[in-house]
């Protein structure tokens, strides 16, 4: 199954983290799920990288757009989706 690496640059501050708990919340469904392998965001507070594993990029798209930091508006000024190729560990 395929592997996408999401990085998400934040924009307004003050509303992700009143979307914070709502996100992490959606986020520990997803992994529970077995759809979402890795989060957290960046030390420098710009934003975050998640590790998702979906049937298609489309399917991540369904996802993503449910997110609460997607569905608040001005947290997010970016996304960036990649499919990534695990090598380590295997």
């Amino acid at each position: 199954m395929p592997k996408f690496a999401v990085t998400i640059t934040f924009d307004d501050l003050t509303a992700r983290d009143e979307a914070r708990p709502a996100h992490r919340v959606y986020l520990k469904s997803l992994l529970d799920a077995g759809k979402l392998l890795e989060s957290g965001p960046f030390a420098d507070n710009t934003g975050a990288l998640l590790i998702y594993e979906a049937d298609s990029e489309s399917e991540l798209h369904s996802w993503l757009a449910e997110d609460p930091y997607a569905t608040t508006d001005g947290v997010i000024a970016d996304t960036v989706i990649k499919e990534w190729i695990r090598v380590f560990p295997a």
